[in-house]
């Protein structure tokens, strides 16, 4: 089935067989703290069903029983117990539980302004092994202390401990610097000609180990992973600069432009002339009598080869 915005629209199922526990920024101040628009636990049964097609911050969902179905990265995938998965701000991203499957899940969802250091970097899985236990007691004690006293000191700690487990899982590289910085490179430079013998070379490991390694921490495979890091920069420079989208596609490695919104559609779930007219509001707010971001955040070298 295609995957396209006119046949998942935004939804929101329950569903009787579910039962869930949600803690919202309205209720806990706590959480505006570290700009999370809420957090819960859920054990979810069919027809459970969320689509999500532009929320505005990034979230993440540890599975701690049984299996569901998750669509990322413009594909479906099944979450299983000791499992999380990871989607950024503005991408199409859905839930399903299936028939013959309960699905124990918690999440974090965040709002993350301009100014906020974004919860998923260049580096960051989609979908990974994750100990799902520490952040489902955390999220369980956040919601303990809600129902008694609602200590301030203790819902403050109880956040900062469900905002640590949710940087682990998002942080993974900071343990091993070579690949930290490789993607870091492939970040700044998106319009490179990427492929896995250059990201095998940079990383100093065999093209096999860095499939390998890019499959246990991301969940994606190395070029996918380029993929991601591409559609991450267009869609940031679709929103905030009205840089023709031949530039666009050019800047973040697609010389011809009708394959690079066919990308662009699979990954983020929109046209790039769909995606830019959902955010130019934004963009227009907060880029209006500025130059293009495209030419004001980048270097006079890489200029030339827009």
């Amino acid at each position: 089935m295609a995957i396209t915005h006119r046949n998942l629209s935004e939804t929101h199922i329950i569903g009787p067989e579910t039962k869930q526990v949600v803690i919202r920024a309205l209720q806990c101040p706590a959480l505006n703290l570290r700009h999370i628009n809420h957090v819960g636990i859920a054990d979810a049964a069919f027809p459970y069903e969320m689509v999500r097609t532009n929320l505005s911050g990034a979230y993440m969902m540890a599975c701690f029983s049984g299996s569901g179905r998750i669509l990322l990265d413009g594909k479906w995938q099944i979450c299983r117990e000791g499992s999380a998965c990871l989607a950024p701000p503005h991408a199409l991203h859905a839930f399903h539980a299936t028939r013959d499957s309960r699905w124990g899940f918690c999440w974090v969802r965040y709002e993350e302004p301009a100014i906020q250091k974004p919860i998923i970097t260049s580096s960051s899985p989609v979908l990974a092994r994750f100990d799902p236990g520490s952040l489902r007691a955390s999220i369980l004690g956040l919601h303990h202390e809600m129902e008694s006293d609602a200590s301030p000191a203790a819902l403050h700690h109880w956040v900062e401990l469900i905002h640590l487990y949710v940087l682990r899982f998002a942080q993974p590289w900071h343990g091993n610097d070579r690949l930290w910085k490789l993607w870091q490179m492939v970040e700044k430079n998106p319009g490179e000609n990427w492929n896995i013998e250059k990201l095998r070379k940079y990383s100093h490991c065999s093209g096999e180990h860095l499939r390998r390694l890019c499959r246990q921490h991301l969940g994606r495979s190395p070029m996918h992973q380029v993929t991601f890091i591409r559609m991450q920069r267009a869609a940031e420079l679709l929103s905030s600069c009205d840089e023709k989208i031949e530039t666009i596609a050019n800047h973040v490695g697609y010389q011809n432009p009708f394959v690079f919104s066919n990308s662009f559609k699979k990954w983020i779930g929109w046209r790039p002339s769909e995606y830019r007219m959902k955010n130019r509001p934004t963009a227009r707010a907060k880029f209006s009598g500025e130059k293009s971001d495209i030419h004001r955040q980048t270097p006079k070298s890489e200029i030339s080869k827009i």
